[in-house]
């Protein structure tokens, strides 16, 4: 055993010593994930939105997010795992102003954040009301001869919306997709949604409405005499 271990392990055993050494770094070397950019683009998240506050502005923009991390953690990053958060506690209604900074992106530790655009977002915030409207039906198509439209009524006739107060007061109605009413002769009931033309004005209970529509045949008319 000793012969073995003069011979094969304390025989040169300081350079088998530099020689593992300088293995293991080139080891360490070729093997270490090298760091990288990326730039992503993520949705802008608020937090602690007061009741009763709508965001008015129509155009939220999102946040380019350049951050800084090894290689293989980058290329498995996820959009989801990129948070840039403003918080709203307090926020009364008005054109408001936020800064935009890298302690208010939430990103995993081996990640960090190199550049964040825009540094500043200006928002605009609406008190939240809500106003009843009347429906009103949309019907296309051609009918049989002789026949022509009696009436068209929805169910239900009036909806409830919801959205910031000075973009709701300026709705008045809020109209039915186009029913295709071809060939209809007599009462067909139809089943369809809504639409309200302002993109931050919703319904608040949100669902199909049915449009009735009824024709009937036109007299025909009396010949001369």
């Amino acid at each position: 055993m000793s012969h073995f271990w003069r011979r094969h392990v304390a025989h040169n055993f300081g350079l088998k010593l530099l020689a593992l050494i300088i293995a293991v770094i080139l080891w360490a070397v070729v093997t270490r994930d090298p760091m990288a950019e990326i730039a992503i683009n993520v949705p802008i998240e608020f937090h602690h939105v007061p009741e009763n506050l709508e965001i008015s502005s129509e155009v939220i923009p999102q946040a380019q997010i350049r951050v800084r991390g090894p290689a293989r953690v980058l290329r498995e990053l996820a959009q989801t795992e990129i948070h840039p958060v403003i918080d709203l506690q307090g926020v009364s209604p008005g054109e408001r102003t936020f800064d935009l900074t890298t302690k208010q992106i939430r990103l995993p530790r081996e990640v960090q954040v190199v550049q964040v655009v825009p540094t500043q977002l200006r928002v605009d915030f609406d008190r939240r009301i809500t106003r009843e409207v009347e429906v009103k039906p949309r019907v296309t198509g051609t009918f049989a001869s002789g026949f022509k439209i009696l009436s068209a009524s929805v169910e239900p006739n009036k909806i409830t919306i919801v959205g910031p107060e000075h973009r709701v007061s300026l709705i008045d109605d809020a109209v039915t997709d186009p029913v295709d009413a071809t060939g209809v002769m007599g009462s067909a009931t139809f089943s369809t949604n809504v639409y309200i033309a302002d993109p931050l004005v919703r319904p608040m209970n949100p669902g199909p409405v049915r449009v009735t529509v009824t024709t009937e045949k036109s007299l025909s008319k009396a010949g001369a005499p």
